[in-house]
């Protein structure tokens, strides 16, 4: 079955922009003013691009890819979002990634769009050279729909600095005398790329974890020192997180990565466990630890749950077995909308990915700000700024939780009174409210510049 109409054996719909329109119709609801026409224009990406361009391996074999580009909305500002290279890349999996950025750019105060992107292929299976080509020949292909104002792609799964200073290269031979560095981020940093953008999405998931915990947002937990942490995916976003978490005084019991998953409750050295992977392409048969399943870490006994990987991995079917007391979610759309009525029933608060990873986006907009200035912050300043963002949006996104479960038959008879149908509001979690914050934040200023033409 494809990735487009997945279902789970319990009958979970696990297509991404199924499950993006319905986090986005429910948080609706509780917007009653919000009018039905632009509930319509909220919810559609303005353009998808679809591609399929040839290249000649390092095998001398011509082989066919797909890519696409698809831009969820533009009121705010440029489209921002990734591009990502992994075999089971689909149209939706972008369209659902392109809206959540839109929300994402929304919740942090960003001027900026969601987009993203994909190439259906398997990195594992190419040579750098075969990557590089895939690369410009994608880029080339969407040609005039990206750009340092229109959209700006970024890196994502199985894509890193280098493949942004392809797309930077392809693009500035494209449009020769500009200053081009600002059509893509996550770029080299001697070549126009941020200090610390490396590290934002980590970092961006620590500080909102932080900020939360001060807030009383997660009860039975104040303070990460002392806090065992797990961690779903051991990739960029996951190991930097683990190293993170650690040098705040968190235990890390466990990791995983695609080939199986390690424990220790005494902790485990991140670093070590990073260079073993490095060393034999897995972080299993680590020295001193037992190695359990990716499901079975996901039900782990801990304080903090990380999921870093891909989408769905938390759903329906395990969400009651969740032994965590918050989840934070470095991965984009780990959670499934079954399993966010599970956890909330629990009392088990999610950090929502258009949150909680947001320090990602945010730090590449101020590469953008930073090449479009022809400057080149700190370090210091960089993580300074971020820091500032997430504390001030974590903040913005549980007092709306608050206001509004304060508020649910004030908002239930605003209802009414438009003539809107279905249940009583009920209680909401983190990632309603999110989205909440956010598509007021988008509806505002669509309404504020008016409907073209």
């Amino acid at each position: 079955m494809s990735k487009e109409t997945q279902r789970q054996g319990n009958g979970e719909d696990l297509n991404p922009f199924h499950i993006a329109q319905q986090q986005f119709d429910h948080a609706s609801r509780y917007i009653p003013d919000l009018k039905a026409g632009l509930v319509d224009f909220l919810k559609a990406p303005n353009r998808m691009i679809t591609v399929e361009f040839p290249i000649e391996t390092a095998e001398g074999e011509v082989r066919n890819f797909v890519g696409y580009r698809c831009l969820h909305n533009q009121v705010r500002g440029p489209g921002k979002g990734g591009i990502r290279y992994h075999p089971d890349v689909t149209a939706d999996e972008v369209r659902a990634l392109a809206s959540w950025m839109s929300w994402k750019c929304a919740v942090l105060d960003v001027p900026f769009g969601g987009a993203k992107g994909g190439v259906i292929c398997n990195p594992k299976k190419l040579t750098k050279d075969d990557l590089r080509k895939i690369t410009r020949r994608f880029i080339s292909e969407l040609g005039d729909s990206i750009g340092p104002y229109t959209d700006i792609p970024a890196p994502d799964v199985n894509t890193n600095a280098e493949t942004m200073a392809w797309i930077y290269d392809t693009y500035d031979m494209m449009h020769k005398g500009k200053n081009n560095l600002g059509v893509v981020t996550g770029k080299p940093v001697d070549m126009g790329g941020s200090l610390g953008r490396n590290e934002a999405t980590s970092r961006g998931c620590l500080f909102c974890t932080q900020r939360a915990l001060e807030l009383g947002a997660v009860p039975g937990l104040e303070r990460l020192k002392g806090a065992t942490v797990a961690v779903q995916g051991y990739g960029n976003a996951g190991a930097i997180a683990a190293q993170l978490f650690a040098e705040k005084g968190a235990k890390i019991i466990a990791v995983s990565d695609s080939r199986g998953a390690i424990v220790n409750r005494d902790g485990l050295d991140p670093d070590a466990v990073l260079e073993h992977k490095k060393k034999t392409g897995s972080v299993v048969d680590f020295p001193d630890t037992k190695k359990i399943s990716n499901d079975e870490l996901l039900t782990l006994e801990c304080d903090v749950l990380i999921p870093a990987a891909l989408e769905n991995v938390i759903r329906g079917d395990n969400a009651a077995e969740i032994n965590a007391k918050v989840i934070a979610e470095a991965a984009n759309g780990p959670t499934t909308p079954a399993a966010d009525t599970i956890l909330l029933e629990r009392g088990i608060p999610v950090l929502p990915d258009i949150l909680a990873n947001a320090g990602g986006v945010t730090v590449s907009y101020f590469e953008w700000v930073q090449n479009n200035e022809n400057e080149q912050w700190e370090e210091d300043e960089v993580n300074g700024k971020m820091r500032a963002k997430m504390i001030k949006s974590t903040d913005a996104v549980v007092s709306t939780q608050k206001q509004i479960n304060d508020s649910l038959e004030v908002l239930d008879a605003a209802r009414k009174k438009r003539g809107l149908d279905g249940a009583p509001l009920t209680r909401i979690d983190l990632r309603t409210a999110a989205y909440v914050l956010a598509i007021g934040r988008v509806a505002d200023v669509t309404l504020q510049r008016g409907i073209w033409p």
